[in-house]
């Protein structure tokens, strides 16, 4: 039987860049290139090889400057090597979400137990760019009609994971959340959903109150634990 790693690799080495985007959009696939397989392979392997389960946490689409350049969604460059022991060669730039993160995978005693129960990725798969800056799958409403088979499909596959279906977090209290209850409800994927502010959010406009939201942060993700006990 696969564990975790092996069978999430699989499927993330089948990602293939999208044949249909809406106008003006490209998404980016670092997967596709070997150096970054490599680095994704190497997370993977250290910190998800067993068969246990994990609550999943679910952002909007990777950004350029985090999982659009690493390929582990919130995990900056810098992270990645002084936090996650991933040594690599990419240009050690910072990304504000990921900053936050991985405050909170820090209180919460590091990335061996955070990534031992949770694991994150988004409801979209590849970042989306637009005149050379991040966009979201949302944005526009009618985009949304193009990217929904993909994101659909994409939850599907995460499923067939150790995913505990007893709650799920969404990483973004707007619009990420309202879809992800939407499909949820056509779908039937999780029972109980949560909801947390967006990384970027608090960090471009709350920054004063960052440690205010790693505890709120803490505090949901307690209270989904204590959802699968």
């Amino acid at each position: 039987m696969p564990n975790f790693a092996q069978s999430f690799l699989r499927y993330n080495d089948s990602l293939r860049l999208p044949k249909v985007l809406p106008e003006g959009i490209r998404a980016l696939h670092p997967f596709a290139d070997e150096n970054i397989k490599k680095i994704v392979h190497q997370f993977y392997s250290r910190f998800y090889a067993d068969t246990q389960k994990r609550i999943v946490l679910l952002g909007i689409n990777p950004g350029r400057f985090g999982g659009g350049v690493t390929g582990i969604p919130f995990t900056d460059p810098i992270r990645l090597k002084e936090v996650c022991q991933i040594d690599h060669t990419l240009p050690l730039k910072p990304e504000l979400s990921s900053q936050f993160i991985y405050a909170v995978i820090e209180r919460y005693g590091g990335p061996k137990p955070f990534y031992r129960d949770f694991f994150i990725h988004s409801l979209y798969p590849l970042a989306l760019i637009k005149d050379g800056k991040n966009v979201n799958y949302y944005d526009d409403r009618k985009w949304l009609k193009i990217f929904k088979p993909t994101i659909v499909a994409h939850l599907h596959a995460l499923l067939h994971l150790p995913i505990y279906q007893e709650v799920v977090i969404s990483i973004g209290e707007g619009e990420n959340f309202s879809i992800l209850q939407k499909l949820n409800q056509e779908y039937h994927w999780w029972q109980e959903l949560f909801a947390l502010p967006h990384p970027r959010f608090i960090m471009q406009y709350r920054r004063k109150q960052m440690e205010t939201y790693i505890n709120k942060y803490l505090e949901v993700l307690q209270l989904a634990m204590a959802k699968i006990r």
